[in-house]
């Protein structure tokens, strides 16, 4: 996996085998994002990615479940400029953004992905594969994580 930054801005969340994944994501991330300063953001622009950063995790995660038999860890690794998102599954097949056709549910997720990330990908690991993610820190989260 990636090389990673400062250990008290690096978290693993182990999934394999767990229930209700994407909430217990969305709760791990929200308490990183409380103890990294994102939350609770002194501007809206903060706040807002805070958001994006959760719906990104719930897409993420939900892929997992739906495509690659089950999310195995969610990583986070926060520096200055950047947080990255990794979710492990036990499926080697590539993520596909799917377009959904007219009137059918789903087929989204990978389109919010692109939308919201600064950059996207996945990388083979273990028999599967992790798909990881990168949005900009905040400029007033970046400024407290300087100090």
């Amino acid at each position: 996996m990636e090389q990673r930054g400062s250990p008290d801005r690096s978290r693993t969340l182990v999934l394999d085998g767990a229930t209700g994944v994407v909430t217990r994501s969305r709760d791990f991330v929200r308490r990183a994002l409380f103890a990294w300063d994102w939350l609770p953001a002194a501007t809206q622009a903060g706040q807002e990615a805070a958001e994006d950063v959760l719906l990104l995790v719930s897409e993420v995660v939900a892929n997992a479940c739906l495509h690659g038999g089950g999310p195995g860890a969610l990583r986070l690794d926060c520096t200055e400029e950047r947080l990255r998102i990794e979710v492990t599954d036990g499926s080697p097949e590539p993520p596909v953004p799917v377009r959904a056709r007219a009137g059918q549910p789903g087929g989204h997720g990978l389109l919010i992905v692109e939308r919201l990330a600064s950059r996207w990908g996945y990388r083979p690991w273990l028999g599967g594969k992790y798909v990881w993610l990168e949005v900009a820190v905040p400029t007033p989260v970046r400024t407290q994580v300087q100090r």
